[in-house]
């Protein structure tokens, strides 16, 4: 980041090479033309773009918190690939997201993170529940961590589910002070025990411009379509607000989260 602007790099889809089926939005591994693989998300997925602006937020949060994330980039998808899958399903959801669509640089030969097998410390564990807490990201469980274990270092990926009040708007400025009940369910919460100190840290990191320049990497075209806003910057602040205010209140989610791992203890 340089004079708080942020940049993501952009690239051109050159070859779909498979789907990736365990995701409810199907993502991809692709080729672009820089020559390197991605997991490809698609616009014209169940969610749409809010699961990219998601993951725009969610990803680049994490790592302004120094946490690893795959570098993510906008990918344009030609029209032409829709005309060559043979599989309708993917050929409704390739000619569905023609244009901009967002990418995550495959990291090939990662296995899923497993509980079991890899032991977290706290200070990890409680980086990424406070993480997600802040984010409302529901989907890092047991059942889905969705985080990989690359080169013998844990990667966080897939933050689409993050931030799911926004699918609707509805009581958005109150629910950026509410605590986030799901955090229960966290993958990595019964590790989690230095929430406090984690929390000391990263505010300070998180500040209003850097969530500014996050939420300006975010193309005007994904932010239009919304009813309940009357232009895309409008669109755009609301977002800048509900963060900047979740921040301010940290300490609600945390002492949520904390609760939440007593249940468990």
């Amino acid at each position: 980041m340089i004079n708080n602007v942020l940049t993501l790099r952009s690239v051109q889809v050159t070859r779909y090479v498979t789907p990736l089926r365990e995701g409810g939005s199907m993502p991809a591994i692709a080729e672009a033309d820089d020559d390197f693989l991605y997991v490809l998300k698609f616009k014209g997925a169940g969610q749409g773009t809010k699961a990219l602006i998601a993951e725009i937020f969610g990803g680049e949060i994490a790592r302004a918190l120094g946490l690893r994330v795959p570098e993510i980039v906008f990918a344009s998808l030609d029209e032409a690939f829709g005309r060559i899958e043979p599989d309708e399903e993917i050929q409704d959801l390739l000619r569905g997201s023609e244009g901009l669509n967002l990418a995550l640089h495959y990291l090939s030969g990662a296995i899923t993170f497993d509980p079991l097998v890899t032991t977290v410390d706290t200070k990890l564990a409680s980086q990424i529940v406070w993480l997600d807490s802040l984010l409302m990201n529901m989907d890092r469980t047991a059942r889905n961590t969705n985080m990989l274990m690359w080169h013998k270092e844990l990667w966080l990926i897939d933050h689409g589910a993050s931030l799911y009040f926004h699918h609707s708007w509805q009581n958005w400025e109150e629910q950026a002070k509410r605590p986030f009940a799901l955090i229960k369910d966290h993958v990595l919460l019964p590790l989690a025990t230095e929430l406090e100190a984690v929390n000391k840290e990263f505010v300070p990191i998180l500040t209003n411009e850097l969530i500014k320049a996050i939420a300006a990497l975010v193309p005007d075209e994904w932010l239009k379509d919304e009813d309940s806003f009357e232009s895309p910057e409008v669109h755009r602040q609301a977002y800048i607000h509900f963060l900047t205010t979740r921040i301010a209140h940290s300490d609600i989610f945390i002492k949520a989260a904390e609760d939440a791992r007593e249940g468990l203890i």
